[in-house]
């Protein structure tokens, strides 16, 4: 668990990690280098789980080899089921990671929200509902990593 009172913020109590995967932690179908090991060094802290539509077809095998759960969504309105996993999971408690439109409405519903705008970019609506926006998914792991970090960040 993640706890930090960050000032014109609130508390935060965060138990859950979720992270979309295609143009988030994943390129084509391939783990972006370096997010194994940036995943890796929250184990304990928070439980993580991607979520994508699996479009490449690899999710469990990268669940596998990650160590973390894996949402596959069914449904024909993908931004609809990743807000009812983040809202499952209760909001007030995952930290959401993603870039495209159809994450804008999970990292809007949960406690932190972060937009990654890497290789692909992020759409403006995912963008304008984050909470932090960093380049690299690296950068957004470092952040859960040492989350004072984050309080630097998010404090008013």
């Amino acid at each position: 668990m993640i706890q930090l009172d960050i000032p014109g913020y609130g508390e935060l109590r965060l138990q859950h990690l979720v992270l979309d995967v295609n143009g988030t932690i994943a390129a084509g179908g391939e783990l972006v280098e370096g997010v194994a090991e940036g995943i890796a060094a929250l184990e304990g802290t928070l439980r993580t789980v991607a979520v994508t539509a699996d479009t490449h077809g690899t999710a469990h095998a990268l669940g596998e080899r990650l160590g973390i759960g894996v949402h596959v969504i069914t449904g024909s309105w993908e931004a609809g089921d990743k807000l009812e996993l983040v809202q499952d999971l209760g909001s007030d408690a995952v930290v959401a990671i993603g870039n495209g439109s159809n994450d804008a409405l999970m990292l809007r519903s949960a406690a932190v929200g972060v937009c990654v705008i890497g290789p692909e970019g992020a759409s403006r609506a995912t963008l304008e509902a984050a909470d932090i926006v960093v380049t690299d998914i690296r950068d957004a792991l470092a952040l859960l990593a040492d989350p004072r970090r984050m309080l630097a960040t998010l404090r008013t």
